[in-house]
């Protein structure tokens, strides 16, 4: 009775182990068919986008990675360099066009020869990073490059991982950073697969931006698009085209994909602003960068006062058509740059200081849309303040504010650096979240809508539009926000975003940048910016006072574990075989 009942158990594992055999065969057969991932954590750190996934299959060539992430870091930087791995082992999961090898550029030879790599790498546009190590003996300066090098063809750009966010910890800027990292990965495998590229255009004839004033972003946005610079000059095809439908028919089409008006200081005609209209009219983007108060700190050179009055462009009807007002005023903040100026004479000597000013506000992005998610503070000059007004069908997002200590003044607005010699009013200081930047978003109705004749808006080479498909739109209060310095002596342009004065670097470039790309990516790549991973630290404090507590846990519990386990399993067998 014993020996068959033996034999019964072993027949059904014998069954058990054929059949989980012939499910796992099955699986791998399907698996070959149907491709799936599933994601159990909490954030969906490994779900990539849809337009990551379709950007990775859609590759023809390798994409090739060389990431110099790899040497003894600190916990956050391992974090880093793991994160980044597990990234491009989930993008060859979707592609096996993806290829990647990790080096430690410090053990790349001697001494010598580390140096030359060293300077190598910067020369390819990686920029390093100056770490303290704690060793045995105390601490030691490392340099390390948080970032890589991508190849596909004969192309090859840099990549950098770690982000730079003024005012936040090494912590809350590493995790920021390891967010990032499909829109980091994802853009630079767009940028340097891209073969045709969409044009984008800088508009002239109202007193806009020369090009030397926007030099550094008109370099970076030729990595994505074709950039021109365009007068309008009352020219109906300066922003269109007209191509062939057939049958001797045309179509009127855009030039450009998008178009940027930054600091135009004279007033649009009419005929501009009717082009301007039918070019966003067919889906054409815009970047609005504008003053509406001029103001100027090269008046305040050879005299402490000068004035701040409302500028008159033409353009408060269209913006308002399309859902915002540019409002008179100059917005004051205590979050300011600091200016040089002098404070006093010892001997022929004068005494130079830096204090903020508060007529240049630091603006500290702080929402969640991709845009400005992660971004540095961003330095402006003279901003004003705008509002968003009602406009059927038009989504308004905020995108930029002031500090919680801020306040407007109505122009004119007299601008004294007199008040730079006072501590200031804390109270008069008591407006919060001044809105200087919005995004719009909709079907916009065209302001020339029901006001011009029926033999303009009847005849077919204009090819009036009177309301746009989905469309979008930016507009920000302040022209300087796109303006790079020139170098004080040399008079070369220096990178967007850059300060000369503080040698601070603030985020004017990103944010550019994603407008531009959020403006014109179909595709939704951008949507990766919103990934969100969380930050889980350790809490320091318990881990000192509890450190014993949680080792004897971690080390008897286990022991126990197992133990009771196996006293069960003993019990389970005795009781199975003694019948």
């Amino acid at each position: 009775m014993m020996g068959k009942k033996i034999r019964n158990i072993r027949q059904n594992n014998i069954i058990q182990l054929v059949m989980g055999l012939i499910i796992i065969i099955l699986l791998n057969i399907i698996g070959q068919y149907i491709f799936t991932r599933f994601d159990l954590t909490s954030e969906k750190r490994y779900t990539l986008t849809p337009a990551t996934k379709d950007l990775l299959r859609n590759l023809d060539d390798v994409v090739y990675f060389k990431i110099y992430l790899e040497g003894e870091f600190p916990a956050g930087f391992k974090r880093l360099s793991r994160s980044t791995k597990e990234m491009l082992d989930e993008f060859r999961a979707y592609s096996n066009k993806i290829q990647y090898e990790f080096i430690n550029p410090s053990k790349v030879g001697n001494a010598g020869e580390v140096r030359s790599f060293y300077q190598e790498l910067i020369r390819k546009g990686l920029n390093p990073t100056d770490l303290t190590v704690k060793t045995s003996d105390g601490t030691s300066q490392q340099i390390i490059f948080p970032g890589g090098l991508v190849t596909y063809k004969s192309r090859e750009i840099p990549v950098q991982f770690l982000l730079s966010q003024m005012g936040q910890t090494p912590e809350y800027i590493l995790n920021s950073s390891v967010q990032n990292l499909e829109y980091t990965l994802s853009s630079s495998i767009r940028k340097v697969t891209i073969e045709s590229k969409p044009s984008v255009a800088f508009i002239e004839g109202h007193g806009e931006l020369k090009a030397p004033y926007v030099y550094d972003i008109t370099n970076a946005l030729k990595e994505f698009y074709t950039v021109e610079r365009v007068k309008i000059d009352e020219k109906i095809n300066s922003l269109t085209q007209r191509d062939s439908a057939g049958t001797g028919q045309f179509i009127v089409k855009n030039k450009y994909k998008a178009i940027i008006i930054a600091q135009p200081d004279s007033a649009f005609s009419e005929k501009d602003k009717f082009i301007i209209d039918q070019f966003i009219m067919r889906s054409g983007k815009v970047l609005w960068l504008i003053d509406p108060v001029y103001a100027s700190m090269d008046s305040l050179e050879n005299s402490n006062l000068t004035m701040g009055l409302a500028m008159n462009l033409n353009l408060d009807d269209q913006l308002f058509t399309y859902g915002v007002r540019l409002n008179p005023d100059l917005v004051l903040d205590l979050n300011a740059l600091p200016i040089r100026i002098v404070t006093g004479m010892i001997g022929d000597q004068p005494q130079i200081e830096f204090l903020p000013w508060p007529f240049f506000p630091v603006i500290t992005p702080t929402g969640d849309h991709p845009i400005i998610k992660n971004l540095n503070a961003l330095m402006t000059h003279f901003a004003s303040s705008l509002d968003t007004v009602g406009a059927k069908g038009i989504k308004k997002t905020i995108l930029l504010t002031t500090s919680q200590y801020s306040h407007k003044l109505q122009t004119p607005v007299l601008i004294s650096l007199d008040m730079l010699k006072e501590e200031p009013d804390q109270k008069q200081y008591s407006e919060q979240y001044i809105p200087i930047a919005a995004l719009l978003e909709g079907e916009f109705q065209s302001v020339f809508r029901n006001r011009i004749p029926p033999e303009i808006r009847d005849n077919p080479l204009i090819d009036f539009h009177d309301i746009s498909p989905p469309n979008k739109m930016i507009v920000v209060a302040d022209g300087d926000i796109i303006l790079n310095q020139m170098h004080m002596t040399q008079g070369y342009p220096l990178p967007l975003g850059f300060d000369q004065y503080t040698r601070q670097t603030f985020g004017n470039r990103d944010f550019i940048m994603n407008a531009m790309n959020y403006l014109c990516d179909d595709s939704g790549s951008i949507a990766a910016r919103t990934r969100e991973v969380k930050l889980r630290l350790l809490d320091k404090t318990k881990i000192s006072d509890e450190k014993i507590t949680w080792q004897l846990i971690n080390i008897l519990i286990p022991i126990l574990l197992v133990g009771v386990m196996g006293v069960v399993q003993y019990l389970i067998r005795k009781r199975k075989y003694s019948r």
